[in-house]
């Protein structure tokens, strides 16, 4: 048990003295491209879907 509290107080030393962490102008910023991204390549999957689906409906309306 001693061994797991040791490690928990060197894993709390560890993330508030030794991690440089990211301003967060820099965190917003990061996070609206990764939002414009995920709604383009949501865009370009549901045109992909749309585009099969109706080749697949032209395909079964020739049988």
């Amino acid at each position: 048990m001693n061994r797991f509290i040791e490690f928990l107080k060197e894993s709390r030393t560890e993330m508030l003295e030794h991690v440089t962490w990211s301003k967060y102008a820099d965190l917003q910023r990061t996070s609206v491209v990764v939002l414009v991204a995920t709604l383009i390549f949501a865009l370009v999957i549901k045109g992909m879907d749309m585009s099969f689906q109706a080749g697949v409906a032209a395909l079964y309306d020739l049988f």
